[in-house]
């Protein structure tokens, strides 16, 4: 099995990420909302020091969304991977988002359907 991790720079295409991935079989996502050390940190420079309304505006400034998902193994994950630049753009390209998958060494209360891929 592989964890998938990916860093969705443009949260409005959430929902045609996790579409891509349900049709090559992954349903179980999960995702939140996420900001990283660069971003958190201009945008309290530009916007926190003028405009201070909590945390509303801060998690408005969020911008990423980040999920995770296991797969049965890396040909799955490159299939994920292969769904989502063609939703988001080369993720290479600026502000698409990171993608990564690795294998997992110990896994317990993953639905066994997720470990072994049917045959087809």
């Amino acid at each position: 099995m592989f964890m998938m991790m990916f860093i969705l720079d443009d949260t409005s295409r959430l929902d045609d990420v996790l579409e891509a991935w349900a049709v090559i079989g992954i349903s179980g996502a999960t995702f939140f909302e996420s900001m990283g050390g660069y971003r958190r940190k201009t945008w309290r420079e530009r916007v926190h020091a003028r405009y201070d309304f909590g945390q509303l505006v801060e998690a408005e400034a969020a911008g990423n969304c980040t999920l995770f998902a296991i797969v049965p193994d890396e040909q799955v994950a490159r299939q994920c991977l292969a769904a989502t630049e063609r939703i988001v753009g080369e993720l290479d390209d600026p502000n698409t988002g990171v993608f990564m998958a690795w294998p997992l060494v110990v896994v317990k209360g993953v639905p066994p359907s997720i470990g072994a891929r049917e045959a087809g």
